[in-house]
């Protein structure tokens, strides 16, 4: 498969979280023997010193994580993080959670376009999101607004917030507009017609 070490790598890096290596190998639609052999030669390229990333495998599961020796580098740059005010990533992740929260990373980042991940670890560490399972997927997690941020806010609920059931109903149009055909023909079908 053409640019396969490439493939893994953006999976990886646009996930942000560990997968499976099951998974990874569906989305990529390869076998566990290309995709075992693809992942040997892609943490050695990975280990080379210029790299500032490196691939952790742990039960079955794999993720990009930043090089053990750069720890230092990047405590600096979140201390610094939480001495600024918030980027416009950060109010812009902020805004999706407070107005469409629950939510999902996979939605927020479907919403912003980009990967998410650093800019919610801030927020989260700031206190101003909560995390919580996904009561429908264990293995996932949803966000919404902390009670700190309602309070830094000064309002006493999200609902209070400007205009807050236009952009709910601006981000649930959204989410429905981004599902498959098949998907969608199903939710308007009636139970006697899904059950044929």
């Amino acid at each position: 498969m053409d640019n396969l070490l490439s493939k893994i790598e953006a999976v990886l890096f646009a996930y942000g979280e560990p997968i499976s290596v099951e998974r990874l190998g569906k989305i990529l639609k390869i076998t566990s023997a290309e995709l075992e052999t693809a992942l040997k030669d892609l943490e050695i390229e990975l280990n080379r010193q210029e790299r500032g990333i490196v691939l952790i495998k742990n039960v079955g599961k794999i993720q990009l994580a930043t090089k053990p020796e750069l720890t230092g580098l990047l405590e600096d740059i979140i201390k610094q993080e939480f001495t600024e005010d918030l980027t416009p990533a950060a109010l812009e992740t902020l805004s999706i959670i407070a107005y469409a929260g629950p939510i999902s990373r996979a939605d927020i980042e479907y919403i912003r376009g980009v990967n998410s991940s650093f800019t919610m670890r801030n927020l989260l560490l700031r206190g101003l999101v909560e995390r919580t399972i996904d009561p429908k997927r264990a293995n996932a997690y949803i966000y919404t607004a902390s009670f700190d941020l309602i309070k830094r806010l000064g309002i006493l609920k999200v609902e209070d917030l400007p205009d807050y059931e236009r952009y709910k109903q601006m981000v649930k149009n959204l989410h429905e507009s981004s599902l498959n055909p098949i998907q969608q023909k199903a939710e308007v079908l009636t139970p006697e017609e899904q059950n044929i």
